[in-house]
């Protein structure tokens, strides 16, 4: 459930549902995150995942989610240990929530540079926000959305949250779910602004083409021009700018 009834001046309104995730792996609890419920198997790996935590293939969850507890268990090994400090992430950051600047990059070992391909039309690069299915914005207005595309501009994924990082968490974690990952040859897709953090989930994930209908930021378009990933920002039905790795775009 994405939201909920809520009243003002008078007048019934939805809002969307913001409430605390668990993430335990081994039975030790690992992270807090602010979520809105739902998918939270998805969640839960596609975190760990990205945080270099946990390998990309298949991971296992535990019993079936607490959803009064709001905790999800993951069977999975442990690539590192992470500083105690850094994981309690808000909705409205994924990644200030940690403890130390170096913890920024999450991994010990460097990023892996993006995968050749795919190549992808200016213009349909430029109206995939548009194809983002968003039940939850549409009834709040409180929720991000990140969706997968093939380079065609099929959609293959689309997952809400309050949390920018939280949706596309969920949506590399069905992957990894689904033994799909890496993300080779496909394109993410964010409703919002591009962070640093969104570019390094997709590097993680092995996708080559991110874009989004906001701004990217600064570290945004340096890691992705290190990394060799397509950044695209501003996409916006009939145009879009193109920050890094334009080799990919097409038209």
């Amino acid at each position: 459930m994405l939201h909920t009834a809520a009243h003002h001046d008078g007048v019934a309104d939805r809002v969307a549902i913001e409430e605390p995730l668990e993430i335990r792996v081994g039975g030790a609890a690992l992270a807090i995150t602010m979520r809105t419920p739902g998918h939270d198997e998805e969640l839960a790996v596609g975190f760990l995942v990205s945080e270099g935590l946990i390998a990309a293939g298949p991971a296992a969850t535990g019993p079936p989610p607490d959803l009064t507890a709001n905790v999800v268990e993951v069977e999975s090994e442990l690539l590192r240990t992470p500083d105690a400090r850094r994981f309690y992430a808000t909705s409205s950051c994924g990644i200030c929530g940690k403890g130390a600047l170096e913890e920024v990059a999450v991994l010990a070992a460097p990023l892996p540079p993006a995968a050749d391909g795919p190549q992808v039309e200016r213009g349909l690069l430029a109206a995939l926000p548009g194809r983002l299915e968003q039940p939850g914005f549409a009834a709040t207005g409180g929720l991000h959305a990140t969706g997968l595309f093939t380079p065609a501009g099929q959609a293959l994924l689309v997952r809400e949250d309050v949390g920018r990082h939280n949706a596309m968490d969920k949506v590399i974690g069905r992957r990894a779910l689904d033994d799909a990952l890496p993300l080779h040859g496909l394109v993410l897709c964010v409703s919002g602004r591009l962070s640093f953090e969104l570019v390094q989930k997709a590097v993680v994930a092995g996708a080559a083409v991110l874009v989004g209908a906001g701004a990217p930021t600064s570290l945004a378009i340096a890691l992705a021009a290190e990394r060799g990933l397509t950044l695209a920002g501003f996409a916006r039905g009939v145009r879009v700018n193109v920050y890094s790795a334009p080799e990919r775009v097409t038209g």
